[in-house]
């Protein structure tokens, strides 16, 4: 008991010296292995290099799966560990390699592109990422009404463009729906310039959704920004 204890301890806990190099070391093989990932798309790699890349793979994948199968030994309710959402990113980390390993499809390639979920298994390491999912906590109930008002702008918007420009480039502006690709880019203040007004009165229309845009781009940045100094604040308090 006293082992498992112990063990458990080691791999969900980075407060001791054990846990905190474990860590470490589990996320230097991720950062390692997304390297490796980018380095395979160079092409005209010479086969000496392209074998170090495979057998890095290969070792790294073992140490991902042996870490998985440690956390869901330890876990209080494996179950629920293993449809937690750190638990998909640790077996979608590990899965593509043996669902694609020893099979010559070109169409299995695609799961390839999963150990990009690598990735998402540094958020269980770093204490920033906690910080931000708290920040996002405390304004869910503002993001969502932001939410809904964003769309419900972008309906309007999709719709007002229309009946302005559709009578004279019918085929830009051909309906509401490819209105909404030009509602999305100046909404954004982005503006690609691929779907643009040329009646006064679309210009206007577009001028008044770009100021609305401005504001609906700092709406979120200052609730987000407000709430995280919330959260270091209370962080320091406890501290």
């Amino acid at each position: 008991m006293k082992k498992f204890q112990k063990l458990k301890i080691f791999v969900e806990q980075n407060d001791t010296k054990g846990g905190k190099y474990f860590d470490i070391f589990i996320q230097l093989l991720i950062l390692l292995s997304i390297l490796s990932f980018t380095v395979e798309s160079i092409p005209n790699l010479s086969q000496e290099l392209r074998n170090v890349l495979d057998y890095l793979e290969i070792i790294s994948v073992t140490i991902f799966t042996i870490e998985y199968l440690l956390r869901l030994f330890v876990a209080d309710s494996r179950i629920r560990f293993i449809f937690s959402f750190y638990g998909m990113i640790d077996l979608l980390a590990i899965l593509p390699f043996y669902v694609a390993s020893g099979i010559d499809l070109r169409s299995i390639r695609i799961f390839r592109l999963f150990r990009l979920i690598r990735l998402f298994k540094l958020f269980r390491y770093s204490k920033a990422i906690k910080r931000y999912k708290n920040a996002f906590s405390l304004i869910k109930a503002e993001l969502a009404i932001f939410l809904s008002a964003t769309l419900f702008l972008l309906y309007v918007s999709s719709v007002g463009i229309y009946y302005f420009e559709n009578s004279v480039q019918p085929e830009q502006f051909s309906s509401v729906f490819h209105c909404m690709w030009w509602a999305v880019a100046t909404l954004t203040t982005i503006g690609y310039g691929d779907m643009y007004p040329i009646t006064a009165g679309g210009k206007i229309f577009t001028s008044i959704i770009v100021i609305i845009g401005l504001g609906v781009v700092a709406v979120p940045t200052g609730l987000f920004a407000s709430a995280l100094t919330k959260c270091i604040q209370l962080e320091d308090k406890e501290k």
